[in-house]
C-alpha cells in the first residue's frame, strides 16, 4: 500500500496511524511537511520519505487581514503540489492521501492524483454565533472578529468540496460542519494510549522549588492539576486562576500544577495590556495569590504530565465550545477526578457525577465548591473515577478501539475506490 499523509505540523493526529502502516514493510509511506518540522522529525521517522516546503509570509502589503490565512493557503498549497507532480513524475501514485486541510495544504491534491481518494481531517468550522465566538462576555466578539471567523472557512469549504471522505474526532466538531456535508464525515476520536495513561498510586512528582523547599508530591497529596498547550481563556485560565485564592484559603496543604506555554496562545488574542495571560492574571490577582503553593511547569516532558495526573487529586478542564483537547480524556484515562465546563464538547465525553462533574465555565463558586469538596473527601469519588477510566478504554482506546476503526476506514475507502474505477 502507498500512503502519503500532508500536515504541516507533522506528526498531529497522524503519528500512530504512520507507525501502524510502517510495521508492514511493503507498505509505502510518504510525509509532507514544513522543512523545520522535517528536520525534527526525521529521526522519529526514520523509514519514512519526507517531503518538506519552506512557508514563507509574503502577504501583499495591500491585503486585506479577512484573506492573510487564505493566501497562505494557497502558498501552502502549490508547495505541496510541487512535491506531489515530482512524486509523479517518479512515478508514484499513492493509494490514498490522509490531509488536515486547515491550512490549506491539501486544496489541489485532487488535480495531481485524481484517481486517489483524498481524506481530510476536519477538526473545526468557524461560527459568529453559538459556539465560541461569542460565549466569553468578558471578551465580547466585535464585527471584525465575526467576518474575519466567516472568511476563515473558504479554506474548509474548498476542502470539504474537494475531498472524497472526511474525519473528525467528535460528533459535536462534525456536525458544526455545513450539514450538506455530514454524509462525507465518518466520527474517530484520535486515540488515547491507556496502556500507558493509566493510574499509578505509586508515582511521584518532584518539583525544585525556587523558594527553597523542594517538594516530592504523591497521590495522597491534596493536588490540583490543570493543562492546556498555552494558558488562555478559550482554555478557562482565566477562570483557574480566580479559583485559587479562595481554594487555597481552605486548603492550607493544597497545591496547583499548572501545566503549559505561558508566553503566547494558541487559541484566540494575547491581552492588550500585559506580555501574557499569567501576567494578567497575577497582576490582577496580586497578593491574594499564594505564589509558594502555585507551580507554574510550562511544557515538561510527556512522561512527566503523566506523572501529573497521576498524582492529580482533582483535574480541572475548562474550554470555550471549540476542539477538544486531548488532555481531558488522558486525565480520565489515568482516573482523574475531572472537573470540567458543561459546554458541547465535554459534555459528549462526560456525564456529569458518573464518569467526572460538570460546571459552568463562569462559576468561580461552584468551581471552587466542588474542588473543595473533592480535596475534603477524596474516597467519595473512587467510582467516578473508575467510570472515567472504563469510558476511555472503551470508546477512545487507542490501540483496540480508535486506531483499528481508521485503519478499517482507510482500507474501506481504497477498496471502494479500487470497485469505483
Amino acid at each position: 500500500m502507498k500512503i502519503l499523509f500532508i500536515h504541516q505540523n507533522f506528526p498531529a493526529q497522524y503519528k500512530h496511524l504512520v507507525q501502524y502502516f510502517l510495521n508492514d514493510s511493503n507498505n509505502e509511506v510518504i510525509i509532507i511537511t514544513e522543512k523545520m518540522v522535517a528536520e525534527r522529525i526525521k529521526h522519529i521517522f526514520p523509514r519514512v520519505t519526507i517531503g518538506n516546503y519552506d512557508q514563507t509570509q509574503l502577504i501583499p502589503a495591500n491585503s486585506h487581514h479577512y484573506i492573510n490565512d487564505f493566501e497562505n493557503g494557497v502558498r501552502r498549497a502549490q508547495a505541496v503540489v510541487k512535491i506531489c507532480i515530482t512524486l509523479r513524475q517518479k512515478k508514484f501514485t499513492p493509494d490514498i492521501v490522509c490531509a488536515h486541510p486547515g491550512w490549506g495544504e491539501s486544496l489541489y491534491i485532487k488535480d495531481v492524483f485524481p484517481d486517489t481518494p483524498l481524506l481530510n481531517f476536519f477538526e473545526f468550522f468557524y461560527h459568529a454565533k453559538a459556539v465560541d465566538l461569542d460565549f466569553d462576555p468578558e471578551f465580547p466578539a466585535e464585527f471584525d472578529d465575526i467576518f474575519r471567523a466567516r472568511t476563515k472557512n473558504a479554506i474548509n469549504l474548498f476542502s470539504l468540496n474537494s475531498c472524497d471522505y472526511g474525519l473528525s474526532p467528535t460528533n459535536w466538531q462534525k456536525i458544526l460542519h455545513p450539514q450538506e456535508y455530514h454524509d462525507k464525515i465518518k466520527v474517530i476520536f484520535d486515540g488515547i494510549n491507556t496502556d500507558q495513561l493509566k493510574p499509578n498510586p505509586n508515582s511521584t512528582f518532584y518539583i525544585k522549588n525556587k523558594m527553597g523547599n523542594d517538594l516530592n508530591l504523591t497521590s495522597k497529596d491534596k493536588i490540583i492539576t490543570y493543562v492546556s498547550r498555552c494558558l488562555e481563556p478559550y482554555r478557562g485560565f482565566h477562570i483557574l486562576m480566580r479559583t485559587l485564592p479562595e481554594i487555597l484559603r481552605r486548603h492550607k496543604d493544597a497545591h496547583i500544577l499548572i501545566v503549559g506555554n505561558d508566553q503566547t496562545v494558541n487559541y484566540g488574542k494575547m491581552p492588550v495590556n500585559a506580555k501574557n495571560w499569567r501576567t494578567q492574571l497575577m497582576a490582577e490577582l496580586g497578593k491574594q495569590l499564594d505564589l509558594s503553593r502555585i507551580h507554574f511547569l510550562g511544557n515538561i516532558p510527556y512522561t512527566q504530565f503523566i506523572n501529573v495526573l497521576q498524582v492529580s487529586a482533582a483535574h480541572l478542564y475548562l474550554t470555550y465550545p471549540f476542539v477538544l483537547s486531548w488532555s481531558m480524556l488522558e486525565a480520565m484515562s489515568c482516573g482523574c477526578v475531572v472537573v470540567a465546563s458543561d459546554t458541547d464538547p465535554v459534555k459528549e465525553i462526560i456525564t456529569h457525577q458518573e464518569n467526572g462533574l460538570l460546571v459552568n465555565f463562569f462559576n468561580i463558586e461552584e468551581i471552587v465548591d466542588r474542588m473543595d469538596h473533592i480535596l475534603s473527601n477524596p474516597t467519595s469519588y473512587q467510582t467516578i473515577k473508575h467510570h472515567a477510566r472504563q469510558t476511555i478504554i472503551q470508546h477512545y482506546d487507542l490501540k483496540r478501539v480508535c486506531l483499528p476503526a481508521h485503519v478499517k476506514f482507510i482500507d474501506e475507502i481504497i477498496e471502494r475506490y479500487k470497485y469505483r474505477k
